[in-house]
Order: structure tokens, then C-alpha cells, then sequence
């Protein structure tokens, strides 16, 4: 197998060494905007800065282990005037990408709604958006259709 490129596992956290769980800690404080430098995020979670640093590009959740970082939620509503705009405000609020926007016409007050966003610059993780968004009244459920 060549060198450059990456072979990637997917291993449960409860067998990963604490360093990586430690670097897991370290970007979650970045991306929330906990600590807002590397400096801040490794003191308060024990990790050192070379350690960061060497396994940073190597360690991620599994949402981002893939190239492309897209991933499209299927979201059924009820048919209430505002709420694909609140949906997409929560998606905006965490930095996400908005890709397309899919809504199908209500039927028997529900609608279908599939949108699909770009990971890469998003504040939180995507577990996170739809927590939000299954907390608006009138979002019956929300899923991951698919990741890229």
C-alpha cells in the first residue's frame, strides 16, 4: 500500500488511547468556541501542544473521516408557515454550508424536507444541528440520509 495514502478504521473510543480522546477534547473546545486558541484549549484539557499538533489531522468523529464532508438530513415537518426558515436559521447559525434544499409538497399536513450541507467549517457537530432542530415545534423527525 502506498504511503500518502490514508487508511482509515472505525474504532469504539472506550479502547482509543486518552491521547486521542484528549485531541478529540481539544478541537470540540475550538469548534464550540470554548477556548479560542490552541494554547487555551490543551491547558484546560491536559493535552500538550506537540501532541495536539501530531495527531490533530489524523484523529476526527466519524462524520469527518470522509473527503468530501457532506452529509444530507431528512427532516418530515408539519405543514406550519416559517419552519423551513427556522430550520435553515439553525443550520446557518452553526456555519454549515447549505448545498440544495429539497421540500416536497405537504401531504395529510406533512412534508418531506432534505437538505444537504458542507461540514468543513461548522461549529459543533451535526448530532448537534439536529438536536436543535428536532427541538422546533412541528419537526416530527429528523435523520442523516446520507454522508460523503
Amino acid at each position: 500500500m502506498e504511503q500518502d495514502i490514508p487508511e482509515y478504521y472505525l474504532v469504539d473510543r472506550r479502547v482509543l488511547p486518552e491521547v486521542f480522546i484528549k485531541v478529540m477534547e481539544v478541537k470540540q473546545r475550538l469548534n464550540t468556541g470554548e477556548s479560542v486558541s490552541v494554547n487555551e484549549a490543551v491547558r484546560k484539557t491536559g493535552l500538550s501542544r506537540s501532541a495536539y499538533y501530531k495527531y490533530k489531522d489524523s484523529v476526527m468523529p466519524f462524520y469527518e473521516a470522509t473527503s468530501g464532508k457532506k452529509v444530507t438530513l431528512l427532516i418530515t415537518v408539519e405543514n406550519f408557515q416559517g419552519i423551513l426558515s427556522s430550520i435553515i436559521t439553525i443550520i446557518a447559525d452553526s456555519h454549515a454550508n447549505i448545498l440544495t434544499i429539497n421540500q416536497n409538497i405537504p401531504i395529510n399536513g406533512l412534508a418531506d424536507i432534505s437538505i444537504s450541507i458542507e461540514t468543513v467549517s461548522m461549529f459543533g457537530t451535526v448530532d448537534d444541528i439536529m438536536k436543535d432542530i428536532a427541538k422546533l415545534a412541528g419537526v416530527r423527525k429528523c435523520e442523516i440520509l446520507s454522508r460523503e
